[in-house]
């Protein structure tokens, strides 16, 4: 089981490790990322959902996708 579906997220962007207990605070593109990669969706399907919500190149959201997994798997949140 991915890590990232154990994580409790609110609407507001507030983000808590039950296993840690760790907390974190995600921007309103943070939550959009984090809820999609905690159900399984591929970077694809989460760059054009970001694309189209914030009038952004597709490419430029894949990249922010990539920079906000690599910084889950530093935060040993994936």
């Amino acid at each position: 089981m991915r890590k990232t579906s154990q994580l409790a997220i609110n609407d507001e962007g507030f983000v808590f490790d039950p296993l840690t207990g760790d907390s974190y605070q995600v921007s309103e593109t943070g939550l959009i990322i984090l809820r999609k990669i905690a159900v399984g969706q591929s970077d694809e399907d989460i760059a054009r959902t970001v694309s189209e919500e914030f009038d952004v190149p597709e490419e430029d959201a894949l990249a922010d996708i990539g920079d906000f997994r690599d910084r889950l798997k530093r935060l040993g949140l994936s």
